[in-house]
């Protein structure tokens, strides 16, 4: 564990230290003293990025527990200057904007020309605690998923083949799965084929995506045409569980969904480092598959 801390710590750090430096000549300046307002913290924005990162990968279940029995007490030599928890979890709104953008740059994959999508409910509180809860009101709503109704956010995510993110958006849980494909921010890096669930089914999204490159696969429902298509896509949309077991293990590894948040940019702050630390997971889901030269079929291995 600590040398995965060390290694988490070089990546956030040595980003951290080109951020500020593009950062430096937009810092405000009081007119009065002219001194800038950025005066050092114990903890630095590498540091809580890092606590943050090992609390998803260090099998806690409450970031307290962990931050005053783990990094005050085991770690205390790679953090020697900690800070009481209450302000530790003041820093984490202080170092979401870097982290965002850490995991924007650095973090998420490429792709490969196969990518998967799909949705999973990120929820706040329980359904009977809906009509008492006060933290997210008039920003987390209701919607549905597969497992039924809930309250809170959409977390949709693009992966590829080999099981690393390539983009995200969050939304709040009414919200159509097809609403973010609508937007070119979203999918501008994907490209060739996209596999998905019957829900993305619709055909001026396939047009759409279609102009920009971009092929939606998906199943059809029962009551629609069939369509021909190839062995190695058939193939392909079976294989689609890889993403199923991605949002598994961003919830039950990586603790990206919990119900004790207690405001949003707490919420977004353990979202963000939890899908960072997925991105330093040894071991992910991927399918291996090659083209056989002779037929041009997909075999999967």
């Amino acid at each position: 564990m600590t040398d995965k801390i060390t290694e988490i710590f070089f990546y956030t750090d040595e980003f951290c230290k080109e951020y500020y430096q593009v950062m430096e000549g937009h810092v405000l300046a009081d007119e009065t003293t002219k001194k800038k307002r950025n005066k050092p913290c114990k903890l630095s924005d590498s540091e809580v990025i890092t606590i943050m990162i090992a609390f998803h990968l260090g099998g806690y279940r409450n970031l307290k527990h962990f931050y005053i029995n783990f990094v005050q007490k085991v770690l205390k030599s790679e953090f020697p200057k900690t800070v009481s928890y209450n302000r530790f979890v003041e820093l984490q709104q202080k170092a979401l904007p870097p982290m965002v953008i850490f995991l924007k740059i650095m973090r998420l994959g490429s792709c490969s020309g196969i990518s998967f999508i799909d949705s999973t409910s990120i929820r706040v509180c329980k359904n009977n605690r809906i009509f008492n809860h006060k933290v997210f009101e008039g920003i987390a709503t209701r919607g549905k998923s597969t497992m039924g109704y809930f309250f809170g956010f959409k977390l949709h995510i693009v992966v590829s083949d080999t099981g690393e993110i390539l983009d995200f958006v969050i939304t709040p849980g009414h919200i159509d799965d097809r609403t973010p494909l609508k937007d070119s921010n979203f999918l501008k890096n994907i490209f060739g084929k996209l596999f998905a669930d019957k829900g993305y089914i619709g055909q001026k999204l396939f047009e759409q995506l279609f102009i920009d490159g971009i092929q939606l696969i998906t199943g059809l429902k029962r009551n629609m045409k069939n369509s021909l298509m190839s062995i190695s896509d058939k193939i392909l949309l079976r294989k689609r569980s890889i993403i199923e077991t991605i949002n598994d293990e961003l919830k039950n590894i990586c603790q990206v969904e919990h119900s004790r948040h207690r405001s949003f940019s707490n919420f977004l702050s353990n979202l963000i480092s939890g899908l960072i630390a997925y991105s330093f997971l040894p071991k992910k889901p991927r399918i291996k598959y090659d083209v056989e030269p002779e037929f041009g079929q997909l075999a999967l291995f």
